[in-house]
C-alpha cells in the first residue's frame, strides 16, 4: 500500500466538533496520524488524548520536536505549538475522522458488518467470515484473534479487541486495496465509546448478548447497554449505501432485545436458538451436541421463496455455539441474500476458534480444554457445555468431574469476583482460583474476595476449592487432580498472548502452558512452560 498524504485543510473540512484553530496552515500536509508522541515522525498529525494516568496534551511539545505537522487536542493549552493546533470537542473522534480521510474513507467502498455483545463476538465473527468466503465474496475481518485480509492473517496485539482508529483504518485501506468487498468488525463497548470505529459506515449490526461485564469502565448497566447501542445507531447514517441497513437481534436475550428493539429505526430481524418461532425469523428446531461438535436443524422464515430448513454442522463444542452460528447465518441470509445451504457450508468450514473450547491432547486419559470464558455468563456456558461432554452410565448419570481453573482481572469489574465463584460452585466439581492479569492490584486480595464467595457458596478449601496464585502451578494442580474421564478447563485467557503483572506484559499462552504441564505429567518431551514473575503464596 502506497504511503498516503493529505492536505491539512481537506482534513479540517470534515473534522467533527472543531472549537478553534491556531497557527498558520498554508500547504501543510500530513501522512500519518498517531496518539503516541514517541511514534511521531515528520508529517504526522499528533492527537492529544486525555487518559486515566497520563494526558496526551502533556506531550504536545515532544511531538512537535519529533516532526509533527499539526496537533489535534481537546483542551485549551497555555503554550501553543509552532504548528497548527486544532482544538476539538472529542480528540478520539477527530482522530478517527482524520485517519479515515487520510486513507480515503475505505469503508465507503465495502459492505461493513459490525458484531457486538458481551460473549460470542469472536466466534460469531469467524462463522460469518467463513460464510461470506463460502459465498465467494472477498472478505476481511478484524476480530479479537486477528485481522484477516482474505487468507492473509495479521496480528492485532495482546489484549486488543477493537484496535485504535489509526490501525483499524489502515487495515480497512489494505483490505480495499486488495479487492475486499465485505468486512466484519468485532466491535467492543470500549471501541464504540472511545470512537475507535467512528468514520466507518456500517451496513449490518449483529448482537450476541449483553450480560454482566465492564462495569468498571461504563459505571452502570444502563451505560453499558447504551455503549452497545451505539453500533446500531450508526446504521443508516450514510443513505447512499448499496446494502439496506439491517439490525440482527437475539430474541433469547430479552434485556438486549428489548433495549435495542426500542432504539433501532432501521430494518431488523431476530434469531432464537431456543426456538421462539413466533417471534424470530431464524430459529433452531433441534440441536444435538457431542464431543465431535454440534448438529442442528435451522429454520429460516420470511424469505422471498418461503421458509427453508437446513442442517448445520460445526466442530465447535458447546450448545451455546448454536446461538453464535445462528446469529452469523441470520446476518448473511437476511442482510446479504446468501442461500441458507451456502451459509451452512461456511459454518461447517470452521475447524476451530483459537482459545475457544480448544481441546489440548497429549494422550492423557482425561480431557483438557482452554477457553476464553472470562465473564460470569461465558463461564456458566462453558461449564454447562463441558458437563454435557462427560461420559454417562446406562442411566444417563455423568461419569466424571469438571475441574475449573480461572481467575479475575485486576483493576476491572470487581462484581465478577463474586459472581464467577457462584457460577463455578454450581457447575464445577472442583475450582482452582489463580491469577488473571492482576495488574497493579494485590493478587492475594483478588483471590481472597473470590475464595470468600466460593466458601460462602459451600466450597471446601482443600477439597472442592484450591487457591494457587501462580497460574502455572494452578494449571498443574488442576491436571493433577484429574481422574480418567474428568474434564479440566483453564478459563479466562483463551487466545491471549500475554498476562499483565504490575505494568508489564509477560508472554503467556494458556494453550502452551497446558501442553507443557501435560507433557511434564506424562514424562514426555514438550514445550517449555511460559515464564511468569514470582508471586506470594496465598495467605
Amino acid at each position: 500500500m502506497n504511503k498516503p498524504s493529505l492536505k491539512l485543510m481537506q482534513c479540517i473540512g470534515i473534522l467533527p466538533g472543531i472549537r478553534e484553530i491556531n497557527g498558520n496552515m498554508p500547504n501543510v500536509t500530513y501522512n500519518d496520524v498517531t496518539y503516541d508522541s514517541r511514534k511521531v515522525k515528520p508529517g504526522s498529525i499528533y492527537v492529544a488524548i486525555p487518559g486515566i494516568s497520563t494526558d496526551g496534551h502533556d506531550y504536545i511539545l515532544a511531538a512537535v520536536q519529533n516532526g509533527a505537522s499539526a496537533v489535534i487536542g481537546c483542551k485549551s493549552i497555555p503554550v501553543l505549538p509552532s504548528v497548527p493546533y486544532i482544538r476539538v470537542e472529542d480528540s478520539r473522534e477527530a482522530m478517527a475522522w482524520a485517519v479515515a480521510a487520510l486513507y480515503g474513507f475505505p469503508s465507503e467502498s465495502m459492505t461493513v458488518i459490525g458484531v457486538t455483545g458481551t460473549d460470542g463476538k469472536t466466534t460469531t465473527s469467524i462463522y460469518l467470515y467463513n460464510i461470506l468466503r463460502a459465498a465467494g465474496l472477498h472478505t476481511g475481518m478484524i476480530s479479537t484473534v486477528s485481522a484477516m485480509i482474505d487468507d492473509e492473517e495479521l496480528d492485532t496485539g495482546f489484549h486488543v479487541t477493537t484496535p485504535e482508529s489509526p490501525d483499524i483504518q489502515r487495515y480497512l485501506a489494505m483490505m480495499r486495496d486488495k479487492g475486499v468487498t465485505h468486512v466484519i468488525i468485532e466491535s467492543t463497548s470500549h471501541g464504540l465509546v472511545q470512537k475507535r470505529v467512528s468514520a466507518i459506515d456500517f451496513d449490518i449490526a449483529v448482537v450476541t448478548n449483553i450480560t454482566h461485564e465492564h462495569l468498571d469502565f461504563h459505571n452502570s448497566r444502563q451505560a453499558y447497554f447504551e455503549a452497545k447501542g451505539m453500533l446500531f445507531q450508526k446504521l443508516g447514517e450514510n443513505q447512499d449505501r448499496k446494502v439496506p441497513p439491517l439490525a440482527v437481534l437475539n430474541y433469547d436475550d430479552p434485556d438486549s432485545y428489548n433495549f435495542l428493539d426500542n432504539l433501532i429505526s432501521v430494518r431488523k430481524v431476530a434469531y432464537s436458538a431456543n426456538g421462539h418461532i413466533h417471534h424470530a425469523s431464524a430459529t433452531i428446531r433441534e440441536i444435538n451436541s457431542s464431543p465431535a461438535g454440534i448438529k442442528a436443524i435451522a429454520r429460516f422464515t420470511d424469505l422471498p421463496n418461503g421458509p427453508v430448513e437446513t442442517e448445520v454442522r460445526t466442530s465447535l463444542l458447546g450448545n451455546y455455539n448454536g446461538a453464535n452460528f445462528l446469529a452469523a447465518m441470520t446476518a448473511a441470509i437476511y442482510g446479504l441474500g446468501i442461500d441458507p445451504s451456502t451459509a451452512a457450508f461456511g459454518i461447517a468450514n470452521v475447524i476451530g476458534v483459537p482459545g475457544r473450547m480448544q481441546v489440548i491432547n497429549e494422550g492423557q486419559n482425561f480431557t483438557a480444554i482452554v477457553d476464553f470464558a472470562h465473564t460470569p455468563n461465558a463461564l456458566e456456558k462453558a461449564l454447562i457445555a463441558a458437563r454435557k461432554m462427560l461420559p454417562v452410565d446406562t442411566y444417563g448419570n455423568p461419569q466424571g468431574r469438571i475441574i475449573a481453573v480461572y481467575g479475575s482481572a485486576g483493576l476491572r469489574d470487581r462484581e465478577k469476583r463474586r459472581m464467577m465463584p457462584d457460577v463455578s460452585s454450581r457447575y464445577a466439581d472442583i475450582t482452582v482460583l489463580t491469577a488473571e492479569d492482576p495488574r497493579t492490584e494485590p493478587l492475594n486480595k483478588i483471590l481472597k474476595e473470590m475464595a470468600d464467595e466460593a466458601v460462602d457458596k459451600g466450597a471446601v478449601i482443600g477439597k472442592t476449592l484450591f487457591i494457587e496464585p501462580d497460574r502455572r502451578e494452578a494449571i498443574r494442580k488442576g491436571l493433577s487432580l484429574a481422574n480418567p474421564g474428568d474434564i479440566v478447563l483453564s478459563l479466562g485467557k483463551g487466545h491471549e498472548q500475554s498476562m499483565c503483572f504490575e505494568t508489564t506484559e509477560y508472554l503467556w499462552d494458556d494453550r502452551t502452558a497446558m501442553h507443557a504441564a501435560l507433557c511434564e505429567m506424562l514424562g514426555k518431551e514438550g514445550p517449555e512452560m511460559p515464564h511468569l514473575p514470582d508471586v506470594e503464596p496465598y495467605k
